[in-house]
């Protein structure tokens, strides 16, 4: 009966220990609301059966009261039955073993309403689940929500993994308010904004970047000034939230072959670390997008910085592995039960200290905030670079005023700015983060139709005011997880920062980014890029890896993510032609992993 059902569960806190950590951070004494999968059928106590169910430190009317909310549809499990040892969670991060007296209550289709009041379970007799609510979703719940999604895992952690999205955010916004007078203060007010809004929305490190293509339409016509960009941006952003509004985004997501994606996905990474290298090895003109000769080795941004920047980045995150050597349990355990087989005549220890000392310096330097600390030392640099750049710095915002547009804006910008972008952003921006998302975190539910709607949105409000336009990326998603964002507060963090930097300096923040060191932004850059074509590393037939290849390199070499996308759908449907020639049912063809997971 419960085989591989997914199953709400309410963890009931008037019951017994519940201190369960959450990647070392302990639970507040809230409710807490996941989904889980029972595997082989693990004995459950029932409500029938929960007189008997061993629940420490309760007594009997406790326990008539729990069983009597559960009536016949929910499960209670007590954990302290060590039968209950398969249950593989897939929205709870739990690096340790859970607390013995651990009750979960289950209901295999659950109402989307939030528990009201933890105390009703107490007093509750009837047989509605406290979980229930009559007047829908309780103010109470809705700031759990906002809570959960805003938690740290890691505060340096998470500052870190703000850094992820800078290497592309940065030399794009820098390069559109150099060459075409770009409001720097009010994009940073409206995108810190946005930050916010997607961490507390989605609660993982959603990034908010800069539409591509609209800004190398800017950058290489002199002709394409505010109004056309920010025109564009609007009419994007109005097609995108009636894509997601009528549900036709989520029809094409169903119908786009998970293999497609992985290639959308492939040649956006390795195009991002193509670009990173070179920022790295020649000296760019960020206003032209070009670059103007070979960097030196030596210098404030020289090849041996960025070379020196790689090295520690590498050392410090390694290859992206989630645990790191002072975080092993496996390796510590091994390391305890070396230790007793090491005993020498004597009685002492061989090599106890010098064990100790390597594990502490592991530790040490495993947990230093690498992308920080590297961007630090860039802003560091920029003043040495210029120390004068003091000098211009003005205090207070930007003046926010309402864009002008003419008809000739609309136009140019709908031909020139919405109509190249709107292929990479559905795919990158929605598609793209989406199939991401759901690989770095399995227990976050996050829709297309959600992000289409929230791109629509931001784009709707900002570019009215001269905001640059945004979308969602899978390369900043990436980018941040790989230096440790795992959390809604990760975008929070940086909204927080980009709005104070907005309302506080406004647009004269400019001219220090202006000799920030470009080098650096390319290392940030070139790690982005490389975490997020790893993820298209679950290509397993031969079949997937070809189509996925194709649509990789026909993108890079076209430089059209939509181009790349045709070519891949139509080379798909042809080995999917075949399959069909073989007698094969039709219906049973056009099935790809990403559809079979909606």
């Amino acid at each position: 009966m419960f085989d591989s059902e997914i199953y709400h569960v309410r963890r009931l806190l008037s019951f017994g220990i519940l201190t369960t950590r959450k990647a070392h951070e302990p639970l507040h004494n809230v409710f807490e609301e996941t989904e889980f999968f029972l595997d082989s059928n693990p004995p459950l106590a029932s409500s029938s059966q929960l007189a008997e169910s061993p629940i420490t430190g309760e007594d009997d009317q406790n326990r008539k009261s729990l069983r009597s909310t559960l009536g016949d549809e929910g499960v209670a499990v007590d954990l302290e039955t060590p039968l209950i040892t398969n249950m593989s969670f897939t929205s709870l991060d739990l690096e340790s073993s859970i607390p013995k007296h651990t009750i979960f209550m289950a209901y295999p289709n659950p109402p989307l309403i939030p528990i009201s009041d933890p105390e009703a379970l107490q007093t509750s007799n009837t047989t509605t689940p406290p979980i229930l609510s009559s007047k829908g979703f309780s103010a109470k719940g809705v700031v759990q929500k906002v809570k959960n999604n805003l938690v740290f895992r890691s505060k340096l952690a998470e500052l870190n993994g703000a850094m992820g999205d800078l290497g592309t955010y940065i030399p794009i916004m820098l390069a559109l308010t150099l060459a075409r007078d770009l409001n720097l203060g009010t994009t940073l007010i409206f995108t810190g904004i946005y930050n916010i809004i997607t961490g507390v929305i989605y609660g993982v490190p959603m990034p908010v970047q800069p539409m591509k293509s609209i800004a190398a339409e800017a950058l290489s016509d002199t002709n394409f000034a505010v109004p056309e960009i920010m025109a564009a941006g609007i009419l994007t952003g109005g097609v995108m939230l009636v894509l997601g509004v009528t549900g036709l985004m989520q029809l094409v997501y169903k119908l786009i072959p998970l293999c497609v994606v992985r290639g959308i996905q492939l040649a956006q990474g390795l195009s991002f670390a193509l670009t990173a290298i070179k920022y790295v090895r020649k000296i760019q003109n960020l206003p032209k997008s070009k670059a103007v000769g070979d960097r030196n080795w030596f210098g404030l941004d020289g090849l041996v910085l960025a070379i020196v920047c790689i090295c520690f980045i590498v050392i410090v995150n390694g290859a992206g592995e989630q645990n790191h050597g002072c975080d092993d349990d496996s390796e510590s355990s091994n390391s305890n039960s070396n230790t007793t087989n090491n005993y020498d005549l004597s009685g002492h220890v061989k090599g106890e200290v010098s064990r100790k000392r390597t594990s502490k310096l592991r530790k040490i330097i495993f947990s230093l905030p690498s992308a920080f600390l590297v961007f630090v030392l860039g802003v560091v640099l920029a003043f040495i670079r210029r120390p004068k750049v003091v000098n211009e710095i003005k205090f207070g915002p930007s003046y926010i005023e309402v864009v002008r547009f003419s008809r000739h804006a609309w136009k140019e910008g709908f031909i020139k700015g919405t109509i190249p972008q709107l292929p990479l952003t559905i795919l990158n921006s929605v598609i793209a983060v989406c199939k991401l998302s759901s690989d770095l975190f399995p227990g976050k539910e996050i829709s297309v139709t959600s992000l289409s709607v929230t791109v629509g949105l931001m784009n709707l409000v900002g570019s009215w005011f001269g905001a640059m336009p945004c979308c969602h990326g899978a390369g900043g998603l990436a980018g941040q997880y790989k230096f440790g964002g795992r959390s809604g507060g990760c975008v929070a963090l940086l909204g927080a920062a980009k709005l104070v930097l907005g309302l506080v300096l406004g647009s004269s923040l400019a001219h220090i980014l202006n000799q920030f060191p470009v080098g650096i932004l390319g290392v940030l850059l070139l790690f982005a890029g490389i975490e997020l074509a790893m993820c298209s590393r679950d290509m397993n037939t031969k079949e997937d890896s070809f189509v996925m290849l194709i649509c990789t390199a026909v993108s890079m070499v076209g430089s059209s993510a939509a181009l790349g996308f045709l070519v891949g759908m139509i080379v798909y449907a042809l080995l999917k032609l075949r399959i069909w020639t073989k007698g094969k049912p039709l219906s049973t063809i056009w099935v790809h992993k990403s559809s079979e997971q909606l």
